[in-house]
């Protein structure tokens, strides 16, 4: 009897283990389809389904309007959310001073702030709109920093050539 016990009944034991793949099994590019799918390709079963509704979408369109028409609020509640989509928002009007300076920003925001005081906007609303203002504030940073280092540029080869 030797001092090791027999191997497992799957036939591997932890000596002879394969090491276990990490990562990527194949080089990109290398696997059994190097091309990947065609452009444009769809999925079969999406394909099967496009076409069973093709055929029945008219029917299946009646069907639900006569539901609606008849009294049923899910079935007029789901042709409209179909046809007349929630709004992701709606226009606001506040009026602002022109914004050429970053220090122009206070201003608006000030605003922004009154109109949600007053109930013109909702929070969400002057939410976003600061946003807005902050992308715009950084802009105009941007464009003043840029400006800036081109006038230091200038000064500093006008420095080199004396």
């Amino acid at each position: 009897m030797t001092g090791k016990p027999p191997p497992p009944a799957g036939g591997l034991d932890a000596d002879n283990t394969p090491p276990r793949q990490r990562g990527r099994p194949w080089p990109k590019g290398t696997s059994g389809n190097p091309t990947g799918p065609r452009t444009g390709s769809r999925n079969k079963a999406t394909l099967a389904l496009d076409a069973l509704a093709a055929g029945e979408a008219s029917d299946v369109l009646r069907a639900m309007v006569d539901r609606a028409k008849a009294g049923d609020v899910s079935a007029a509640t789901l042709i409209l959310a179909r046809v007349w989509p929630a709004r992701k928002g709606r226009p606001v009007e506040l009026a602002f001073p022109p914004l050429r300076h970053a220090a122009d920003l206070v201003t608006a925001l000030a605003a922004v702030a009154e109109a949600m005081a007053r109930g013109e906007v909702s929070p969400d609303e002057a939410h976003l709109i600061a946003g807005v203002l902050e992308v715009h504030r950084r802009s105009i940073e941007t464009a003043d920093l840029e400006q800036r280092l081109a006038v230091l540029e200038t000064e500093q080869r006008q420095e080199t050539r004396r």
